[in-house]
This record gives C-alpha cells, structure tokens and sequence, in this order.
C-alpha cells in the first residue's frame, strides 16, 4: 500500500506539472484526509466484526445538521453569542446523537436480527432525510467562532513551534514501542528482530515522522494573518515581510489522538479482542462465553460517536450544515478500510491500514483534482479502485485457505 501511495504521489506531481508535491497541497491533503479517516478507524471494527455501515454519510449529514442548528437558532437564544457554553453544548450534543444512533442500528442488528446490510442501507436513507426534514433543506450558516478552530484553517492550527515538539514527541514513542515489543518478545520467550533491522526501521520511521513534521512547517501563514500573529506578540515586521509556519492543522491533530487511541481499543482492551474473536468465529465466541450481541451493539455505537467527531470538524471546515453533507463519505470510509487491509470476510484489519488507506483514496482524488479529470471520471476511478480492492482481498484469501 506504501508502494501504491508513492505511485499516485509521483505520478500526480508529474502530470501536475509539480503541483503535488508541495507543501500547500501536502498540507490541504492532510485536512482533507481527516474526516475520511476518523471514521475509517471505526468502519475497521465494524467490519472486523463481520457487519457494514452503509449508513455513516447521512448520519454524518444528520448529526452535522444538529449541531449546526443547535449554534445558529436554539442555544442562542439562551447564551450570549461567542459563550463557550454553545459550541461545547452543540459538540457533546453531537457526539452523544451519533452514539445513540450506532447503538440504535447496532441494536437492531444484534437483538432483532436484521442483517447489517439491510438496517444501515435503510439508514442511508432515513438520515439523510432526517438531515433535509430538520432544516427543511436550507443550508445553516455560520458556525461559532471557536468552532470553526476544529475544522482546521488559518486559525485552526498549533503553529510551528508544537508541530515540532509533537513531532519529536512521536520520535521517542516509536523508540519506546519499538523497545517495549522487543523485550516482550524476549520476556515470553520469541526470538527478537535482529538489532540492525530494528534500528532501520526506527530509522526509517523517525525520517518519516520529521520529513512530515517538516513539510507541514514549510507552508506559511497568509500575510494578513502573518501580521495580526506578529502583532499580537510584539513582533516587528519586516520590509521583507516574515514566513510563520501555519503548523499542524487541528482536523490533523484530532485525527492523530482518534487513530491512536482506536488502536489502543483495537489492540489493548477486552472489547477489542472479543470484536476481533467475533470476526474469527462467532460460533467460538459465543461458546467462549463473550456477549457477542451486546459487543456488536458497542461496536456500531463506536461507529456512530467517531461519526459525531467527523461531523464536527467537517461543518468547522465547511463553516456551514447541507443536507448534501457527506454524500458518498461511505463508499470512501469502506474503501479506506479494506484498502487498508481490512477483510469483508471479518476477523482482519488494523487501525493504521485504515488511516493510510484513507490518505491512499484522497491522494487520489486530490490527485485527480490537479490534473484536470472530470468529476464522473474521478467517480468511475474510485469504483474501480473500490472493487480491485475487494477482488484483491479475495484473491488473497483464498490464497492462504490453500
């Protein structure tokens, strides 16, 4: 997939005349990423656990809409315009509409025996009317002020300086994972990696963690913001004016504490393993004595709340709710996931497949944007893309059955 993705990098910068790869376009491709990506680490579980979310796009639509009215029209009239009290209420509020929804489909799944095909495809349809009913079609507009920060922008970002010590942050976490796997593999008794691959793949993560950390820092602040920042701090400007890196984006950041700490679920917790023991055999499961239906019930829950999340740093993005909000998103979310190595089959997948198959399908799309392809080309592409995936996964599959 690394392969893949360096392919459609450099193939897009050269038939892009160079527009890829620079660090404008680098840095929008990591905002654009991020909705994608949240609720691609969700879709990893749902799958794994042999179900599928047709559903997220509308839901994506309908909690966006409800946090979007509950800014502009309800709580408005009980707090002063710019209280944190709105924009706080309206995120939990969110959060807790999309949780109720996952656990509302998941319960139906589970409990009731509908297959999940069925039940999110009709929720597909239903929350995307819900979306249209609650606004009447209208688009709401605009969002708080310290909302927008979620969805990334000028203002939306952690500047220079902590881009870098979250960057060398990550540095020394993939030293000390990398140290604590090695003498857990010697503590049971595994044979370790020998020391000169271990230390080039560290290596070779630290230069991409700092590479990217570096990219990022190259693309400066417009001038109008430039001066307000330097203004604020006492900064003269110059005649030759002064290049202040925008740093992280915010969506960027939210996606990195998201991916990681659904790999801690996945990985670490009881729930994860019984949704991947699940996956495997349900029949062992259930003799194994885990609560298979009420662990599908939490999953799809999961789902709906990491959809809450995508929803608040898109309509920050956007600074508005459509009806039309997340058109598609599933088809990317799905695809992202198996891309990443997710199997349709259950029982197989991880949470940083998903983040670089997400990064994959935007590459592409933003890819397709610079070189000029039309939309319903850019549409065919990503179905294609979609199905070589699955028939691959198949391929493999039957592959190892062998």
């Amino acid at each position: 997939m690394v392969a893949a993705l360096l392919i459609i990098w450099f193939g897009s910068n050269i038939l892009s005349d160079g527009a890829f790869l620079t660090s404008r376009n680098l840095w929008n491709l990591s905002v654009q990423t991020s909705v994608v990506a949240i609720m691609a680490t969700g879709m990893v579980l749902v799958i794994v656990s042999r179900n599928i979310d047709l559903s997220v796009g509308s839901m994506l639509a309908a909690v966006g809409m409800a946090m979007a009215l509950l800014q502009t029209r309800y709580l408005t009239d009980i707090f002063d315009i710019g209280s944190p009290a709105i924009w706080i209420i309206a995120i939990l509020a969110g959060l807790l509409l999309g949780t109720l929804i996952g656990a509302l489909q998941g319960t139906i799944v589970a409990y009731i025996g509908v297959p999940s095909f069925i039940v999110t495809l009709g929720g597909l349809l239903v929350w995307r009317g819900v979306a249209w009913w609650m606004a009447s079609g209208q688009t709401i507009a605009p969002m708080d002020r310290t909302f927008q920060i979620l969805g990334g922008g000028a203002r939306g970002t952690i500047g220079g300086t902590w881009t870098w010590i979250l960057g060398i942050a990550g540095c020394v976490g993939v030293v000390v994972l990398m140290w604590n796997r090695r003498r857990q593999r010697i503590r049971v008794g595994f044979a370790p990696r020998p020391m000169w691959a271990e230390i080039t793949i560290g290596a070779i993560a630290i230069a991409v963690i700092l590479g990217a950390t570096a990219v990022i820092n190259s693309y400066p602040m417009p001038e109008a913001l430039a001066r307000q920042y330097a203004a604020d701090n006492g900064i003269a400007w110059p005649a030759e004016g002064l290049t202040i890196p925008l740093g992280l984006a915010t969506p960027v950041l939210i996606t990195i504490f998201v991916a990681l700490a659904m790999n801690f679920i996945a990985t670490r917790t009881r729930f994860g393993r019984y949704v991947y023991a699940i996956g495997g055999n349900p029949e062992a499961a259930t003799l194994a004595g885990i609560k298979v239906r009420w662990t599908i019930v939490k999953t799809f829950a999961l789902m709906g709340l990491l959809v809450g999340i995508a929803a608040a740093v898109q309509i920050a993005r956007l600074n508005a709710a459509t009806s039309g909000l997340g058109q598609l998103a599933e088809l990317y979310v799905i695809a992202a996931a198996v891309i990443g190595g997710t199997s349709l089959s259950g029982g197989v997948g991880t949470i940083p497949g998903a983040v670089l198959g997400a990064l994959v399908m935007q590459s592409l799309v933003s890819g397709m944007v610079l070189i000029g392809v039309d939309a319903p080309l850019q549409d065919i592409v990503v179905g294609v893309v979609l199905v070589a995936a699955v028939a691959l996964d198949g391929y493999y599959r039957r592959r190892v059955a062998r």
